[in-house]
């Protein structure tokens, strides 16, 4: 294995500083509430109007929307509610007798409140409204909270055309930290949310967190700057590889993009393409920036040796462009979604492929997956002997096995089953009759 491109600089994004103020703005919402956020919004974004979208000011914003746009989106809306509904219908309620003759399932429950945030910023992130709002519905939440930022007097209407097709049952017309917090406290709605999804900006990702962390609520995942990851043989196209890697360095100066290949020659061919790639792109210093710092090409001696590169980085995206793509299917363990084959590219995934865009960045793909229905779901459990003679059964062994773990308590509320339920019998281990009070 050897660097023919090594990053300048390491994409992670934490600072001390970053969460420290945001630290200081959800103090003063908590403390403050929507009058703090009404300040928050007029400091930052310049916004004095209500936040919560009026009807009429959603279907002006609707209108303005072209209907060639509108059939994209649809196009799209549909590919991402047809895989939702296929992930929601590979988890069920269950029911079985086990061995013991205890009656016990799972209720499969939708969260009663999802807030979900989408991006504003230098791009209208329409796709985004359709991944974690539609995906929220079909997983079953009866209601969803939207919030995106405003951009001028008001929120994109592409978007606002998005959220309110996927579902939104209240559109914010609010962004940043404050959006957030306004959404987990449930402000100007009075629906406290159960879990925040969606991506954001360095100070969204640091409220999603600490919100969880504090225990206010759920969150899908913690984003950071988009990534790329390329496998890439002797076979690929070095213009495909190229030209994918370009798209994602796109997202931001931050980005990284990384090409990991087992034929040296492409991955030069690779360098000599990129300058001027990216000297054709409408605004080119941000790719390059992302290019200059975070770019990395390694070229690794053997498939299996690019499969353990791969591994340790656990891209975010990843693109096999190389041949047999099945055996890379089978060997791959650690990224967020995966595009087989030059056909593919992240592009599709991004906007309208159906998968879910919303995914782990910073190495998470190791014990996480991306945004999908079973995140906004619970998995309940229950259970209920289906006899006495059941209920002592396993009273006994619960009993003993909370002695040898030294939790007297717990025995002792099986022992009262046993002595209740069987008030005669004689034990072969320590059962204490508790007397009736």
């Amino acid at each position: 294995m050897k660097y023919l491109k090594k990053a300048n600089t390491s994409a992670e994004e934490f600072s001390s500083g970053a969460r420290k103020a945001v630290e200081e703005v959800l103090a003063d919402i908590r403390a403050n509430g929507e009058d703090a956020v009404r300040e928050l919004a007029k400091k930052f974004d310049k916004w004095e109007q209500d936040f919560v979208l009026s009807p009429e000011k959603k279907a002006r914003l609707i209108a303005s929307v072209p209907e060639t746009v509108k059939k994209d989106i649809q196009f799209a809306y549909e590919q991402i509610t047809c895989f939702a509904k296929a992930q929601r219908e590979s988890i069920k309620d269950f029911e079985i007798m086990t061995p013991a003759g205890v009656r016990a399932g799972q209720k499969v429950i939708p969260m009663d409140v999802a807030g979900c945030y989408v991006p504003g910023g230098r791009f209208a992130h329409t796709c985004s409204a359709l991944m974690s709002i539609a995906t929220a519905k079909v997983a079953g939440v009866p209601f969803v909270v939207a919030a995106t930022p405003p951009r001028g007097d008001s929120i994109d209407p592409s978007v606002c055309y998005a959220m309110d097709l996927a579902g939104a049952d209240v559109i914010l017309e609010m962004g940043g930290i404050q959006s957030v917090a306004a959404m987990a406290y449930g402000l100007f709605t009075g629906k406290k949310a159960n879990i925040i999804a969606g991506p954001g900006n360095a100070f969204v990702a640091e409220a999603k967190a600490l919100l969880a962390g504090e225990g206010v609520c759920g969150i899908d995942l913690f984003a950071g700057p988009s990534e790329i990851a390329i496998l890439a043989d002797a076979q690929a196209d070095p213009m495909t590889v190229a030209i994918d890697l370009l798209s994602q360095g796109e997202h931001g100066v931050n980005s990284p993009v990384w090409l990991f290949t087992d034929s040296e020659a492409l991955a030069e061919r690779v360098l000599e393409i990129m300058p001027k790639l990216i000297a054709d792109m409408p605004d080119p210093a941000t790719p390059q920036k992302s290019w200059d710092d975070y770019a990395e090409i390694i070229v690794c001696g053997s498939r299996e040796e690019m499969v353990e590169i791969s591994d340790r980085y656990a891209p975010e995206h990843l693109e096999v462009l190389c041949e047999d793509t099945g055996w890379w299917l089978n060997h791959l363990t650690s990224y967020g979604s995966l595009f087989m084959g030059e056909f593919s590219t992240v592009t599709h995934g991004d906007k309208c492929a159906g998968p879910n865009h919303i995914l782990p960045t910073k190495k998470a793909a190791h014990f996480s997956g991306g945004l999908n229905v079973h995140k906004y779901l619970k998995i309940c459990t229950y259970q209920q002997p289906a006899s006495m003679e059941a209920s002592c059964l396993i009273s006994g062994y619960a009993s003993r096995l909370s002695r040898v773990e030294g939790m007297e308590g717990h025995a002792r509320a099986c022992d009262w089953r046993l002595t209740k339920y069987q008030p005669e019998k004689d034990w072969d281990f320590k059962v204490y009759r508790h007397p009736a009070y």
